[in-house]
């Protein structure tokens, strides 16, 4: 489930992602931060369209496999593809936890639960709304 850090396909100076980036989304993408539970944007949108990354415009998620986790923050049980993002090993603040990554930017998203046994794959991708972007399949 770990996969191997790997370089990077956009790569810009801390200056540069100041300049493309909200200050929250600064230190959430590039801090590795969190938004504050049950605040985010994203948490309660019900529109059918992509989730795409904040610093780079990858997509990441689709909007059928978002749910309400209870959690606060955006969950999804399943990625846009395989190749959307990068799984970490993260044993930050005293917690062995799984990093989800961008595997675009290397910008940070959230994190990974293993504890959606109601979703069709198990898992839960708790993902902070300030690190992602919307396309809406209705204004397409």
């Amino acid at each position: 489930m770990i996969n191997q850090r790997k370089p990077t396909k956009l790569k810009l100076t801390d200056k540069e992602w100041k300049k493309r980036l909200t200050p929250e989304q600064y230190k959430i993408l590039r801090e590795k931060g969190t938004e504050a539970p049950f605040t985010g944007e994203f948490l309660h949108n019900e529109k059918s369209g992509a989730y795409v990354c904040a610093a780079c415009g990858a997509t990441l998620f689709h909007s059928d496999t978002k749910f309400d986790s209870g959690s606060g923050w955006p969950s999804f049980y399943d990625v846009f593809s395989s190749d959307a993002i990068r799984l970490i090993e993260d044993k930050s603040l005293g917690m062995q936890r799984v990093e989800v990554e961008c595997a675009t930017c290397g910008g940070h998203l959230g994190h990974v639960f293993n504890d959606a046994p109601d979703q069709p794959t198990g898992m839960r991708f708790c993902i902070n709304s300030a690190s992602l972007g919307f396309l809406d399949k209705s204004k397409e």
